[in-house]
């Protein structure tokens, strides 16, 4: 808290878990770096400067650039279409470019597999045998069709906030449509498109099951096959850490470009009006030619191909599996909400609250599990339970624990939004009655910002729901999630079995897209 000019020390019931949780991020790095630095300079020379890494750099390098360009030609159009058209049914058409978010790249993955082969969708259905999709093209489309509305819905949300009058001042002075656009508008959309581009780097570089379906050898799939078949875990804890890498290097390139960038209006001159451009019937058949065109390979293909093989066979028998793992996956996700929603609590309170280079030191940290790609951060974990906490490796606690703090940023940000929104004379009045630091947070802050904390707890719940990489590496033995049971099954060409975990998957992802467009409404 801020008064008069001054910052209050944080109460110890706050400041004291809040750099237990910043504590927690950084251990399991720590000890994956000690893993990796094992070995003598000549052993990691050999093992870092081999061809196969190159190779493997490239692959992912490739891999990226690919599902950045493509996201970006698909999700471009359609954010225009919907925010500078005269577009019919643009709510619908926004409703229907998100809902992608509920088919994991993984089960994008199984849908295309899905479309090929003799007793695939396509040669029964249509009698057109295709061959499987694999590699690097395989990849890129599964990982595109999933990803693309994230950039979507930044370019929508900043091309609606533009100020009108700052285009209409660029035609005003002569500048033809095309200028206007490259000049004044591609300009403010940077900002949108590198926080885009952030989130789908980040998703690609650590993607595991799209990859793995797909054959494809990025990094995140060979860490995994290396430290599975113990081979040699110094070179897997070194792929992990090469892995860690990549990620900072994007956070890092993201920041420099956003860097010193202004875009809002300095003056309070007269607003105007947003100038929508008039499609015409020709140009309404086209724009819908090309969303349907979307929303049936990302959206429809996936649909089909799951009721293709979910009436392949009766789904009565499969039920009991099915519930089994349903019930394990849940048995990760309510914990881990809960568990996340109490460390965000205290990070959130301190950094909003108490300001200080110590909050925003924490605060930096606790977003360090969600940048570090699931896989590495996984290996973490691994190495820290047999080096420190062996009694927790292969168990239930140690893969809620990975969760949480893996998934921590979501439970943060609408907790610290709420606190943002929450006065602070609500907490002030309490301590001039007498009300110490627990009793203020129980009865003055969690009532106000309770909405902020169920929001974050049931982000942190559907994304553990869906999860595959970090339950790989950490699930106890026996242990068979929805995700989990979907890759293997589809990694053994068990189509038809694998269909009714996609179908649950599917179901509780779009929990995780109500979620946004509920924001999004909330928000228009």
């Amino acid at each position: 808290m801020v008064s008069g000019g001054r910052a209050k020390r944080p109460p110890a019931i706050i400041a004291v878990p809040a750099m237990l949780v910043a504590t927690a991020m950084v251990i399991p790095i720590f000890y994956l770096v000690f893993r990796a630095t094992g070995a003598d300079i000549a052993t990691v020379a050999s093992l870092v400067f081999r061809p196969r890494t190159a190779g493997l750099l490239a692959n992912t390098a490739a891999l990226a650039l690919g599902v950045l360009t493509l996201t970006t030609l698909i999700a471009g159009p359609l954010a225009w279409l919907t925010t500078r058209t005269d577009l019919k049914g643009a709510r619908l058409v926004n409703i229907l470019v998100t809902l992608p978010l509920a088919v994991p790249g993984y089960v994008m993955a199984y849908a295309l597999i899905g479309l090929s082969g003799y007793y695939g969708f396509m040669n029964t259905v249509f009698g057109v045998t295709l061959p499987r999709p694999q590699g690097w093209f395989g990849a890129t489309l599964a990982l595109s069709l999933y990803t693309f509305p994230y950039i979507y819905l930044n370019l929508r949300a900043a091309l609606a906030g533009i100020d009108p009058s700052v285009e209409e001042s660029a035609r005003a002075l002569g500048s033809s449509p095309r200028d206007v656009f490259f000049r004044v508008t591609l300009p403010h959309l940077k900002p949108a498109l590198f926080a885009g581009w952030l989130v789908v780097g980040l998703y690609v570089i650590g993607d595991f099951g799209a990859v793995a379906l797909m054959r494809y050898e990025v990094f995140s799939y060979a860490l995994y096959t290396q430290y599975a078949a113990a081979y040699d875990r110094i070179y897997a804890a070194w792929l992990a850490l090469i892995l860690v890498a990549l990620a900072v290097s994007v956070i890092w390139w993201e920041s420099r470009l956003r860097e010193g960038a202004r875009f809002a209006r300095t003056g309070t001159g007269a607003g105007a009006a947003r100038r929508m451009v008039r499609l015409g019937p020709a140009g309404q058949s086209i724009a819908w030619l090309f969303i349907t065109l979307i929303v049936a390979a990302a959206l429809g293909l996936p649909v089909a191909v799951l009721v293709f093989w979910l009436s392949a066979e009766p789904i009565l028998p499969a039920l009991p599996a099915l519930l089994t793992s349903f019930l394990q996956s849940l048995s990760a996700a309510v914990p881990s909400a809960v568990l996340a929603g109490l460390l965000a609590l205290p990070v959130a309170v301190l950094a909003v609250r108490y300001p200080s280079p110590l909050s925003l030191l924490v605060n930096r940290l606790a977003f360090l599990g969600y940048a570090v790609p699931p896989l590495a951060f996984a290996l973490a974990f691994v190495f820290f339970a047999l080096g420190a906490a062996r009694p927790l490796y292969q168990t239930h606690a140690l893969l809620v624990i990975a969760y949480a703090l893996a998934f921590l940023p979501l439970a943060l940000g609408p907790i610290r939004s709420a606190l943002y929104l929450a006065r602070p004379s609500l907490e002030e009045a309490a301590r001039s009655l007498g009300y110490g630091p627990l009793a203020v947070l129980r009865h003055v802050v969690l009532p106000v910002i309770r909405r902020g904390v169920v929001a974050g707890m049931v982000l942190v719940f559907v994304i553990v729901m869906k999860e595959l990489p970090i339950a790989f590496l950490l699930a106890p033995t026996g242990f068979r999630s929805l995700a989990v049971t979907l890759f293997s099954r589809t990694s053994e060409g068990m189509m038809v079995d694998a269909a009714p975990y996609a179908a649950a998957i599917i179901l509780f992802s779009g929990l995780f897209v109500g979620v946004v467009l509920r924001h999004e409404t909330k928000h228009e």
